[in-house]
């Protein structure tokens, strides 16, 4: 941490990855050096470590704004990583979706078509034991884009054995895969800081506007910093930021919850990709246990058909044996995050058992699991699960937020982004899907009716 200034180029609200993306491309893409960091807590420790750390080009529509942005980030991403040496352990082990239901598989199918015909890449077909080239556990050069469609069982169960035995189908998407977040955080800091960008530890409380114009900014009610340039990069806190403008953001917050565990039975390849069911379940209990359940209210619901999208991956090098698993089953909103998080006590049972249904293999668990560690963070987002990344209606403000649980993969993209509105440099053509303009374009307004809030989001 450095002491607070009295005057910079440019100040973010907010240390994690987005604000840091925004801070490296502004500084060593830009040239800017009096670029400001604030935040009352250590970088990347509020939301930005609270997730799988995985990333994917594989988004749907309306439109291919989403496609192009992660593309984008993604070979900013690839970028980065030959230039340090993979200081973040970039892989492209890819996503595998999987189904044992027919019409679902038909609905993945298709839904795989329409986003490989936005720019996503070729929807390569494997009906039988056809050629289909494995993800290698680490790397991520020299691989295919696109995504791979299996519909042979035995096929499936050739390479990937633990799965289901029931399982009719897969989707292997393949520009896709994991990275250390925390590393990609400080290897960008440390090349912002190297070209000017300071970290100050404190709150802001304020921000003074004359004449529809940012002049200033406060820090803890006491401090005063002067610039014409206010980023607010303020993750799930980015509402009351905004408000601090007088901008109503449309946003809102959903706790998500994770756990991990010790696989110490070794059930699960350590080299495998990160894994999805795309397929609604009931929980698998024995008839006691239902009988149990279904005699009070509080627990009844345990009984009840749960979402699709239990999804894991394993974690850690050599030797090591954690799994994380996620699970948005039970999502709760807020319009005002809460700290410390609290998530459900049977968040652990729910998604130990939801997993068996993927992996049979883990029931071995159910009994006797090692103690998991359970966390998570808030995915702030808009109702169509699309980013801000845009001026603001006052002069000199500007947001890069609303990241959702996409945050890690969309940082560099959008830090770039951003980085090209403040200075005024050429901006990509999906720029305006991500401006809060949009919410004022009728036909815009029409498409939001008929627009799920989950789509593309784990």
């Amino acid at each position: 941490m450095t002491t607070i200034p009295k005057k910079a180029d440019i100040v973010i609200c907010g240390a994690g990855i987005a604000g840091i993306a925004a801070a490296y491309f502004l500084t060593v893409r830009h040239g800017i050096r009096e670029v400001v960091l604030v935040d009352e807590r250590p970088f990347l420790s509020l939301t930005s470590d609270k997730s799988t750390e995985a990333y994917r080009n594989w988004w749907p529509g309306p439109g291919d704004a989403m496609v192009r942005l992660m593309d984008r980030s993604i070979d900013l991403l690839e970028e980065l990583a030959a230039a340090s040496d993979n200081f973040f352990h970039l892989n492209r082990r890819g996503y595998v979706y999987l189904t044992a239901d027919q019409n679902q598989a038909a609905q993945m199918r298709r839904e795989a078509e329409t986003i490989a015909g936005l720019g996503a890449g070729q929807l390569r077909m494997h009906p039988n034991a056809t050629p289909y080239q494995s993800a290698p556990g680490y790397g991520y050069r020299n691989q295919p884009g696109g995504a791979d469609w299996i519909s042979d069982p035995v096929h499936i169960q050739t390479q990937f054995p633990f799965i289901a035995d029931d399982v009719v189908a897969l989707l292997h998407t393949r520009r896709c895969g994991w990275l250390s977040a925390q590393q990609l955080g400080m290897h960008l800091l440390s090349e912002a800081k190297k070209h000017g960008a300071r970290l100050v530890k404190g709150r802001i409380t304020d921000v003074t506007i004359e004449n529809g114009r940012i002049t200033a900014v406060e820090l803890n009610q006491t401090e005063i910093i002067h610039t014409n340039i206010f980023i607010n990069a303020a993750g799930p806190l980015i509402k009351q930021v905004g408000a601090m403008l007088g901008v109503d953001l449309p946003v809102y917050n959903e706790l998500h919850g994770k756990i991990s565990f010790e696989d110490t039975h070794g059930i699960i390849p350590r080299d495998v990709p990160l894994m999805i069911w795309n397929d609604p379940m009931f929980l698998p209990w024995s008839a006691e246990e239902r009988a149990d359940l279904a005699e009070f209210e509080d627990t009844a619901w345990l009984l009840e058909q749960f979402p699709a999208g239990i999804h894991f991956r394993p974690e850690g090098g050599p030797g090591a044996q954690t799994l994380l698993v996620l699970w948005p089953y039970h999502i709760k909103t807020f319009a005002t995050p809460i700290w410390p998080i609290q998530i459900e006590p049977e968040y652990v049972e729910v998604v130990m058992r939801g997993l068996t249904r993927m992996v049979p293999g883990i029931s071995v668990y159910l009994e006797r699991l090692s103690k998991p560690y359970v966390d998570g963070g808030y995915y702030c987002k808009t109702r169509e699960n699309r980013p801000l990344i845009c001026p603001l209606p006052v002069v000199g403000a500007y947001i890069i937020g609303a990241l959702s649980g996409y945050g890690i993969m969309a940082a560099t993209g959008a830090g770039e982004l951003l980085s090209a509105l403040v200075t005024g440099s050429e901006l990509p053509g999906y720029a305006p899907a991500f401006h809060l303009d949009r919410y004022q374009d009728p036909a815009y307004r029409q498409l939001l009716a008929g627009w799920s809030a989950v789509a593309g989001q784990l």
